[in-house]
């Protein structure tokens, strides 16, 4: 639904630089169907229900017990509440700036993302110390200070999220490239300059996400290819062998006993 920008309200903080309130008091100037803020607001969903979502600039993302989501100043909000348990905090601009030094949320928020369980639990004394303070004494230093730990916990998951994703990512690519010049390069260092990482991050990469190496998947590759071709092909091993870039035939034969207890003529004579 694509509205004119003059006609989405816009929320403004009136009396207060920062109020904390709860997702059950569900306030109204808060989550009014479609809506901008002036200021940031950063909501922390405890407890959704199973169709519980929100739209972010448009885009709807399905919730999570436990996740976070910051909305920055000019996005395009919009969420129904159904019940849903949690804080909202809003915060003038001035003071998310002094707290948060991240320049992607300053500029764009986060769409809903998880903690941790430490950092749920550091979160959760935060937020109890924020809680006793807004509703006590209201030292607004004091207010800062609780608001800077809080977005220095989140902003450490955030980036941890960031570099999960891109792994993932790099993973993905790396199965696209030994697909492609497994035969022609056995190195890991082709690999990496490939995907523009050190070889040493590359295989610390597939070591905690695949529990292997990058050697070893290549390896796999051509075991799976050589198995493939010495069961239902007619070439000779050595022809197997230079087909899959091994220059010595050899070599390959060692290469396939080493992985699979069994030499090619064996593995051969016994799926023939």
């Amino acid at each position: 639904m694509n509205l004119p920008e003059k006609n989405i309200p816009v929320h403004h903080l009136t009396s207060e630089e920062f109020q904390l309130s709860t997702l059950q008091t569900g306030h109204p100037e808060n989550f009014n169907d479609i809506h901008r803020h002036n200021f940031f607001e950063i909501i922390w969903f405890g407890e959704v229900q199973e169709n519980s979502s929100l739209e972010l600039d448009f885009e709807s993302h399905k919730l999570r017990n436990g996740q976070i989501c910051i909305i920055a100043p000019g996005q395009v909000f919009n969420m129904k509440l159904r019940g849903e348990k949690g804080y909202v905090m809003a915060v003038t601009r001035e003071i998310f700036k002094e707290a948060c030094a991240i320049e992607s949320i300053l500029t764009g928020g986060t769409i809903p993302f998880s903690l941790d369980s430490e950092s749920e639990k550091t979160c959760k004394s935060i937020i109890s110390l924020i809680e006793q303070e807004y509703h006590g004494p209201l030292r607004l230093d004091l207010l800062k200070t609780y608001l800077r730990a809080f977005c220095i916990i989140i902003a450490e998951q955030i980036n941890l999220q960031d570099s999960l994703q891109k792994d993932r990512q790099r993973i993905q690519e790396l199965i696209i490239l030994i697909e492609e010049y497994y035969t022609i390069h056995k190195d890991t260092d082709f690999y990496a300059d490939k995907i523009k990482i050190s070889s040493h991050h590359l295989n610390d990469i597939v070591r905690l996400s695949r529990a292997t190496t990058v050697k070893k998947m290549i390896a796999q590759r051509l075991l799976l290819e050589a198995k493939r071709e010495l069961s239902f092909g007619a070439l000779t091993v050595k022809e197997v062998a230079f087909k899959l870039g091994f220059s010595d035939a050899s070599y390959f034969s060692r290469f396939f006993k080493k992985h699979t207890g069994q030499s090619p003529d064996g593995f051969k004579s016994g799926n023939g």
